[in-house]
């Protein structure tokens, strides 16, 4: 691991060489010249031996520190000294917003060597990528799901584009490699290799991550064993847990805090939190974080309503709404800007004041992201002030600055058993192939796991249902394949995640975004109104049959509401630190009075009846029966499905709690923990949720439900509560 960019090395001759020496002259005069940077940050320099002697790396470094610059100088330099020609570098993102916000920079660099950059994703004029086809740039920004599209368009020749890459940077990689878009991310860039014949160079930025050296094995793919790589990060605080980040974090004594200024603050409603907002902190420039859709449009309106000068970003907005939002932030001065997490990575703001974060997001890497957007400019500190709504939120954000103030980041962990990718990327190949050996298949993959023979019942399904045809030991697309995903040249195969359905808003000719369906075909007294880009509409039409809804401003009264998908609560680290804050723990920040009154509140009246220092408790109030476990969502499912003998069968589990049988008894208890020994069982499945699971079609339902209930399960954090003591209380 690079923990430094040592200024010298050794040369032949034993003299002292600056390793900026090993960067192409023109790169470096642009760099002093044109960008006025007297040197390069830390991890620039780190990183300029490794990237331009081809390894894999992962780059990491808070946010705004210089990743990008640190992969391009080095990679552009390599591009020099090789003689490298037609598109040699792909730079891929998982935000359309972040390729936007880059295109721009990225080619300016290039051009330093008469070299050109090139974007392309899916609001890409069909122009722009006729240009792209016959004008290969040096370095293509797009996002995986187009460059799938490259491989598998007719109207693409994907080994003239793409078989001279050389090297691939993945932008923001922990967040491909947590979810499902990691493991299709990994499967095209395997193709990739086989298309340009060459082992390509992986380089991922990222960042602060629990496990690090985990994430850049896994972006080695197939190849990890034989690749040569390093995790670069000098001067980033590296967090000691690792794993699965289970197990109790370091102790606070133990640790050093992080650097920031942090306030945590109780306020009872998103109103009050709203009235705060307009009082405090005018002039400044501040970004405020809710974690639902909803949250941001009732705060913009609120703080709206209060003649502050606002603007929204959320996924459901149009692009062109969010980069007018975005754009008119980044050259305001007091304003605010209120968005989901879509402003989480690294899309450029300008310089920021001050981050606002309306209660807790889920996860510490979540919180990294958003306190970087501050502290930018020389003589300011990364700084955030929390405003919780409600007690639990209060709660779950003190135990979040507990696991932060003890350096304590989640590990990136990919999701398990992806079957139902695989069956995509069957599809998707042989599409690309035109036909595919039906022996020779799992070569597209070099070996990698689970795109290989280990997938032979999922292949076995696909011809069986008619998704593939075979003859002569060849296979082919099939009809079935064609019915469900062949629409619009296979484009539905291309992205591996299922978004719910949601009609476009439009005024007049304008598109504002897209809501719910739910909120247009609810029972409601008088005109039906929505609430998008902080501003209420009335409906005057709904177009059912292509899913829009026209609309005129209205004065109030509007509904914001979109279903979520996905699997909600948290994780077991979060919910053990929200029970050590019960127990008498502060997080080291600064609580104000409420904050401390409220926390007060909850010792006194929750804790007696909720935690306990020796173990887990299982308490009776009536008829309900609850184990408070402390263990999170996973690993309550997991216990749930495991000690069925004694859980109540028609219960959802809680982060906290689990509901038992109203008759257990301390006997029935000992009974089924001691049935069950060491086997846990995977939690149940509503059949529902499948639906939610892209390509879910193209499996066995076997196979779905196992899909789903592997990602629903946490074995180590069930294992952890059952090797507590349980202590039962019953009411007094």
């Amino acid at each position: 691991m690079a923990e430094g960019g040592s200024r010298v090395g050794k040369g032949p001759e034993g003299k002292p060489v600056d390793v900026l020496d090993r960067l192409d002259p023109v790169v470096l005069h642009h760099i002093v010249n044109t960008l006025g940077w007297p040197d390069l940050r830390p991890l620039q320099r780190a990183a300029i031996t490794p990237v331009m002697e081809g390894q894999d790396a992962v780059l990491l470094a808070p946010t705004a520190g210089g990743k990008t610059e640190a992969a391009c100088f080095p990679l552009l330099s390599a591009m020099t000294e090789r003689n490298w020609t037609g598109t040699s570098v792909l730079y891929l993102c998982p935000l359309k917003a972040l390729l936007n916000n880059l295109i721009g920079r990225v080619d300016s660099y290039a051009q330093w060597l008469g070299r050109r950059a090139a974007l392309w994703h899916g609001d890409t004029k069909e122009s722009q990528r006729r240009r792209i086809r016959t004008e290969a740039p040096d370095i293509l920004l797009t996002t995986p799901e187009s460059l799938e599209a490259m491989l598998i368009g007719v109207k693409t020749d994907h080994a003239r584009l793409l078989g001279s890459v050389r090297a691939v940077v993945v932008d923001e990689v922990h967040a491909f490699a947590g979810d499902d878009r990691g493991w299709h991310l990994l499967a095209v860039l395997e193709r990739l290799e086989r298309v340009a014949g060459r082992r390509i160079q992986r380089i991922g930025l990222s960042a602060t991550v629990g496990n690090p050296a985990e994430l850049l094995h896994w972006l080695q793919g197939a190849g990890a064993a034989n690749r040569s790589g390093q995790v670069v990060a000098p001067g980033v605080h590296l967090p000691a847990t690792g794993g699965t980040g289970h197990g109790a974090p370091t102790t606070a004594e133990a640790s050093r805090r992080p650097a920031g200024e942090v306030e945590l603050d109780y306020v009872g409603s998103l109103e009050n939190a709203a009235k705060l907002i307009a009082a405090l902190h005018r002039g400044e420039k501040r970004l405020v974080f809710c974690d639902s859709r909803s949250r941001v449009e009732q705060l913009g309106a609120a703080l709206r309503a209060r003649e502050v000068t606002v603007f929204l970003s959320h996924a459901s907005l149009s692009v062109e709404e969010r980069a007018r939002s975005e754009q008119a932030f980044a050259e305001a001065r007091d304003c605010v800007i209120v968005s989901t997490s879509t402003l989480e990575l690294g899309i450029d703001v300008g310089d920021l004041d001050r981050v606002i974060q309306i209660d807790s997001p889920a996860t510490v890497a979540s919180f990294l992201q958003r306190i970087g957007r501050t502290g930018r400019r020389a003589g300011t500190v990364r700084s955030c002030l929390f405003l919780t709504t409600r007690e639990d939120t209060l709660l779950q954000a003190a135990g979040l600055l507990l696991l932060w103030s003890r350096g304590w980041v989640e590990p990136v962990v990919p999701p398990p058993e992806p079957r139902h990718l695989v069956a995509q990327q069957l599809l998707a190949v042989t599409l690309q192939e035109n036909k595919l050996g039906d022996r020779l298949w799992d070569r597209q993959w070099n070996g990698l796991a689970p795109f290989d023979r280990s997938a032979a019942p999922i292949l076995r399904y696909l011809t069986e249902e008619g998704f593939l045809d075979t003859d002569g030991g060849m296979l082919f697309v099939g009809p079935e394949a064609e019915r469900r995903f062949g629409r619009r040249h296979f484009i539905e195969l291309t992205a591996s995640f299922t978004a719910p359905p949601q009609f476009t808003v439009l005024s007049g000719r304008t598109e504002i975004g897209r809501t719910d369906p739910s909120v247009l075909t609810e029972e409601r007294q008088g005109p039906r109104r929505l609430l998008l880009g902080g501003r209420s509409w009335q409906v005057t039409y709904i177009d059912w049959l292509r899913k829009r809804v026209f609309v005129e401003p209205a004065d109030g009264g509007g509904i914001a509401r979109w279903m979520n998908g996905g699997v909600s609560g948290l994780s077991y680290a979060l919910t053990r630190a929200m029970r050590e804050v019960l127990l008498g723990t502060d997080p080291p920040v600064y609580l104000t009075r409420r904050a401390e009154a409220c926390l007060a509140e909850q010792r006194e009246s929750d804790a007696p009846g909720t935690v306990h220092p020796g173990g887990t408790l299982v308490t009776r109030v009536g008829s309900d029966v609850r184990w408070w476990t402390w263990a999170g969502h996973r690993a309550n499912a997991t216990l749930a499905a495991t000690l069925r003998s004694v859980t109540d069968p028609l219960q959802r589990p809680a982060d906290a709690w689990l509901r038992l049988r109203e008759d257990l008894t301390p006997a029935d208890w000992r009974a089924a923990r001691q049935d069950i020994g060491e086997s846990l069982v995977l939690p149940d499945v509503d059949r529902r949720a499948v639906r939610g699971l892209k390509f879910s079609a193209a499996l066995p339902e076997r196979l779905a439900v196992a899909t789903v209930a592997a990602r629903l399960a946490d074995f180590e954090g069930a294992r952890s509560v059952l090797s507590e003591p349980v202590r039962f209380q019953h009411e007094s």
